[in-house]
């Protein structure tokens, strides 16, 4: 059923109406605008005609095993990730997900993508309207995700761990300077959110500082290939819980002990936990995550490999911070010693 909300009084309308009326004010101004949409997101609830805009027939089937005890035999983490679904209230349901009927299932991923459909409307008043004024061809627009959502993959719903489902996320970029011939350009290499700011910093002109650990996606966006790009991603999630512990408890760890890195390539991707056991998958033979071959000898080298891959990653990283705390000591240092205060703003 339809949300008892109207399409005009929904929150993603909401959102769409006030960037407008803050655009419709500025027409005459620099700005910037960060437009957080929270939908698609639980509960998963859409108003008319949204409810009913995408037909369950033309949305993809879960990627997963046989059965969820199947899939939770894989990891000790993922098996108490499932146990978790179960309890009311996650995922925003009073409902325990796994015992509903496959259809009702069904009927819940196509109402998320319905409201993917809904962003997709408002976004593009928002575009008109800068059609409408003339900004359009003056403006960066950028469009991404904070994380992606499981959705019935591996019998997981929400969001968290080390499947791609949760941790690929679109990213479209129109820049109104690139060359007609770089329009629609897709591309499959590796990006991490981190070159969003670089990207935004050269083209606006300004240097990116060097606290940044990003790369400016410019030569892609312009149709170029560069000669020097990262050859794989790395992310990293934190799943304790200090309310329940329920993690801490289940799987035996501490709180600090609750993480794990993930890198991954076009070819593997390898699962590092603090203090549980790893997590490897042939991507080319396995692009579904559904094969741990972690305990395989025949793996065994791919294993360290890719643990050295990550803790190369990792000891860079450190060095990074390191470097950039000395500098930005160094900048307090001369800061107070002139009394000099330099504040930043950033236009589009």
């Amino acid at each position: 059923s339809a949300a008892r909300y109207t399409t005009e009084d929904s929150d993603t309308a909401y959102i769409a109406d006030k960037v407008l009326d803050f655009l419709r004010l500025r027409r005459r101004e620099d700005w910037l605008i960060h437009a957080v949409f929270l939908r698609p997101h639980p509960p998963l609830i859409a108003p008319a005609p949204y409810n009913t805009a995408v037909d369950v027939r033309n949305i993809p089937a879960p990627v997963r095993l046989a059965s969820r005890e199947a899939e939770a035999a894989t990891h000790p983490y993922l098996a108490e990730w499932l146990k978790e679904m179960s309890l009311p209230g996650y995922f925003d349901s009073p409902l325990d997900l796994h015992a509903l009927p496959e259809e009702d299932r069904d009927a819940i991923r196509a109402v998320y993508f319905g409201l993917i459909t809904e962003v997709d409307t408002q976004i593009g008043r928002i575009i008109d309207h800068l059609k409408a004024t003339g900004e359009y061809d003056e403006t960066l627009i950028i469009f991404t995700s904070d994380h992606g959502e499981m959705l019935g993959d591996h019998w997981c719903w929400g969001k968290g761990g080390y499947f791609d489902a949760s941790n690929h996320v679109p990213l479209i970029i129109r820049d109104p300077d690139a060359p007609r011939s770089a329009r629609g350009r897709q591309v499959s290499a590796f990006t991490e959110s981190i070159d969003l700011m670089p990207t935004i910093l050269d083209w606006m002109g300004s240097p990116t500082p060097v606290e940044n650990s990003g790369h400016s996606l410019a030569p892609w966006i312009s149709g170029k290939t560069p000669d020097l790009w990262r050859k794989a991603v790395f992310w990293e999630f934190d799943f304790r819980n200090l309310t329940t512990n329920r993690y801490e408890q289940g799987l035996g760890l501490t709180s600090d002990e609750c993480t794990l890195n993930v890198v991954r390539d076009h070819a593997y991707k390898y699962v590092h936990f603090t203090n549980l056991p790893p997590v490897l998958f042939d991507l080319r033979k396995d692009p579904g995550e559904c094969v741990n071959l972690a305990d395989d000898p025949a793996h065994a080298a791919t294993l360290a490999r890719y643990a050295g891959h990550l803790l190369s990653h990792r000891m860079l990283h450190a060095e990074r911070t390191m470097t950039n705390a000395m500098l930005s000591d160094r900048k307090s240092t001369r800061l107070n010693s002139s009394h000099t205060v330099i504040s930043y703003a950033v236009f589009c």
